[in-house]
């Protein structure tokens, strides 16, 4: 996996997939829903597949069609298994780290994946300090397998109920046993997680952290998750337990930004038709004089669609994004961060040539990316160049599983706006209002927005992003 400095944008810790469908060979499906959230997490895949006597595990270091060919699931049978795509904000980068992991005693296995961050970690460790797990794992997504080695003997409904009052930060989680597939989304709904059916079965369910990921497994979408919200799925039914103090819904707000793919549904509105209102939304706050608008793919296009449209302003293809570059130039300094941006980015030459370019980006993080890219479009003939911000100025670090550095790191944090545009080169620079963007999405007191206003309304016990 790239590191953080080169990818220039927040990095979400993983995404999880689960699936029960008795009489059905499951990995292929599994190997769907994977590939659809491989935009979660591109540093290591796993999926752990039960015919309901034993749990088989493979995962490794790569993507998702990297570590699964079509004879290793071939050879993966069974009709109940979970899936995790990951990138780490918690632990090493390594295969041992890489999910799902397992626990396995006298009574059978259970495997768990896990999106997010615990951030009470070390008063956890203190009270399971003599529960003993073999392996070497070194991430917070250990404590789950400690919480079930330490209360064993409970039921599943009663383990997932002290999950929810036990365990702090953010988590969407998947776990099967060998019959039985398990969902669990922490009680302020960080992180998301969502219901499916498989499409023909009277008894098939998924459980994923995107809708895309249910469509591209052949399933259809029942519902959300709710916060607070655990489910069972087995021979008998769907099973859902919610023993939680009432919390108020608190939901990523990078979710809308970046970190969810573009075609899925978050409380009934595609992801796509948000970002175009965010982008029409910037064109009401900030109406700059341009000749052609363009953006910085993937998730800044449709932002820029937007702006385009409130703007009356033709929106042109000027960057091709390289999907295919490899990991070799992916190395520290920052001649090799520059040659990387090259290597990811093509200009367009006549859309960009003598025009006064508007080009929309989703976030500014270190503002890198944006610096180079600002002076390729220089280099093409650009006559002016507008960049255009569809979020507002990310000045706090998050600790709730999303890879947002210290403060210091951050672009925003310790500029004046006409500063950061110095920085980037740009002629001139706009973000979109955190009022803006909460109008949007019309229920401002239902998302996380720490990492805009410092504001951290999940408590913090551990300021610990690993």
């Amino acid at each position: 996996m790239c590191p953080w400095e080169f990818y220039d944008k927040p990095r979400d810790e993983c995404g999880v997939f689960g699936i029960y469908a008795p009489g059905d060979s499951v990995a292929l499906k599994v190997y769907l829903g994977l590939n659809a959230l491989q935009h979660r997490g591109e540093e290591s895949a796993g999926m752990a597949v039960s015919d309901e006597l034993k749990i088989q595990v493979h995962k490794k270091m790569g993507l998702v069609t990297e570590v699964f060919s079509r004879d290793l699931l071939s050879k993966l049978k069974g009709n109940v298994a979970i899936g995790h795509v990951r990138y780490s904000t918690s632990g090493d980068s390594s295969e041992a780290n890489a999910q799902p992991l397992v626990y396995t005693d006298d009574k059978g296995s259970i495997a768990v994946a896990h999106n997010g961050n615990i951030t009470n970690v070390h008063k956890l460790e203190k009270k399971f300090t003599l529960t003993k797990i073999s392996g070497s794992i070194n991430s917070d997504s250990e404590i789950f397998l400690r919480f079930i080695s330490h209360y064993r003997n409970l039921s599943l409904q009663k383990l997932l109920e002290l999950y929810l009052n036990e365990i702090s930060g953010s988590y969407s989680l998947v776990m099967m046993t060998e019959n039985s597939l398990i969902g669990l989304r922490d009680p302020f709904g960080m992180r998301p997680l969502c219901l499916g059916k498989l499409k023909g079965s009277e008894s098939g369910y998924i459980l994923a952290s995107e809708t895309c990921a249910i469509g591209a497994a052949g399933g259809e979408v029942v519902r959300e998750i709710n916060p607070g919200e655990g489910v069972i799925i087995n021979e008998d039914g769907v099973n859902y337990i919610q023993n939680c103090s009432g919390r108020r819904r608190c939901l990523c707000i990078f979710e809308y930004i970046y970190f969810t793919r573009s075609d899925s549904v978050i409380d009934g509105r595609t992801v796509n038709s948000v970002r175009r209102d965010f982008g029409k939304e910037l064109a009401k706050e900030h109406q700059v004089d341009g000749d052609v608008v363009i953006s910085i793919p993937e998730s800044g296009t449709a932002v820029a669609m937007g702006y385009a449209e409130q703007r009356d302003l033709p929106f042109r293809e000027g960057l091709i994004r390289n999907r295919y570059m490899g990991r070799t130039f992916i190395k520290p300094g920052q001649k090799n961060r520059e040659l990387a941006v090259r290597i990811k980015f093509n200009v367009i030459g006549d859309i960009i040539q003598g025009q006064r370019v508007v080009v929309v980006d989703d976030s500014l993080v270190r503002g890198t990316t944006s610096r180079q890219i600002v002076q390729m479009l220089r280099e093409a003939g650009a006559k002016e160049v507008h960049l255009l911000v569809a979020s507002p100025p990310l000045s706090f670090p998050c600790f709730y599983g999303i890879d947002i550095p210290s403060s210091d790191e951050l672009v925003a944090a310790h500029r004046t706006l006409e500063e950061i545009r110095l920085y980037v080169g740009s002629d001139s620079l706009h973000y979109l209002s955190l009022k803006g963007m909460l109008q949007v999405l019309q229920r401002p007191k239902e998302f996380c927005t720490a990492c805009f206003d410092g504001v951290y309304r999940v408590p913090v016990f551990e300021q610990e992003t690993g």
